[in-house]
């Protein structure tokens, strides 16, 4: 499957005119408890060519590049902007996929870079906001019946 996702991204890079610059796991597959039925989860974050930042429309431009869900492939990246925008916020997910421990992908000196950027920024009270609010929702939404899936107590 790890040749499969890499030839996806690869795809992904020609067909988008884009530089993928980490690719990860996310999600149960990353926590480390798969069920039968979990998909692949990947999340990437990538460059455009200089000339798409230097658009006077710039902001209106979709900074996401969100793949249908196939095969067990559920692919999902963002742009660099978007991704420091959201870091400034501690996005508990983008924390997360710097945390995977399946990386199929990692430009060395990026990911060294963006790494000491989320000891900077990161907000343990933003996180925590984050997942309590989460933890409500999951409450009021999934744990109340009968039967519980596992992953949404994770």
């Amino acid at each position: 499957m790890h040749e499969i996702i890499i030839n996806n991204l690869k795809a992904i890079e020609s067909k988008e005119n884009i530089k993928i610059l980490y690719a990860c796991e996310s999600g149960s597959r990353a926590w480390g408890f798969p069920s039968k039925d979990s998909d692949y989860d990947v999340r990437f974050i990538y460059l455009k060519d200089t000339n798409w930042y230097l658009k006077v429309n710039y902001k209106y431009q979709r900074d996401v590049i969100e793949l249908p869900i196939h095969d067990l492939l559920d692919i999902n990246g963002w742009d660099l902007r978007k991704a420091l925008g959201l870091l400034r916020k501690s996005n508990p997910a983008l924390l997360e996929w710097f945390n995977s421990p399946i990386v199929y992908y990692k430009e060395k000196d990026f990911t060294q870079m963006f790494q000491s950027l989320i000891q900077e920024y990161y907000s343990p009270k933003a996180c925590f906001y984050h997942y309590s609010h989460m933890a409500k929702g999951n409450n009021r939404e999934y744990l109340q019946g009968d039967e519980v899936k596992i992953k949404k107590y994770f």
